[in-house]
């Protein structure tokens, strides 16, 4: 399988509700479960790669981790991700083909929108 072929997704949950703990604990949980599915790789994002304004806990970003998954399990995870998040507010960067698309859903319905523009993307229409 080739680089190209495979789409990088980083995902950063918000939950105001939750403290750093139980963020890093939810935001491990996830994690945990992506793994059960068919992706390259999934692992947290460490602090070196910290994006502005984001918190880190423990050496990690809180609430961000990173999958890279197959195009061919892509809607798969997205899937998931929709049922497993869709009343949580989440931030999407999607990077497929040289090119990323960054989306935010803090809805089931925004959530679903936001895995549609993410397939449409990757599919390059």
């Amino acid at each position: 399988m080739s680089f190209e072929s495979n789409v990088k997704l980083m995902i950063a949950l918000s939950n105001p509700d939750l403290d750093a703990e139980e963020q890093e604990r939810e935001t491990r949980n996830l994690l945990r479960e992506i793994r059960d599915l068919d992706v390259e790789s999934a692992e947290l994002v460490a602090v070196v790669e910290t994006p502005k304004g984001s918190k880190a806990f423990g050496g990690f970003l809180l609430s961000v981790l990173q999958a890279e998954v197959s195009l061919a399990n892509f809607k798969k995870l997205l899937g998931y991700l929709g049922d497993r998040l869709g009343n949580k507010t989440i931030e999407l960067e999607v990077e497929a083909n040289g090119k990323k698309l960054k989306v935010k859903a803090s809805s089931q319905k925004e959530l679903a929108a936001a895995i549609e523009q993410a397939q449409k993307f990757v599919a390059g229409n």
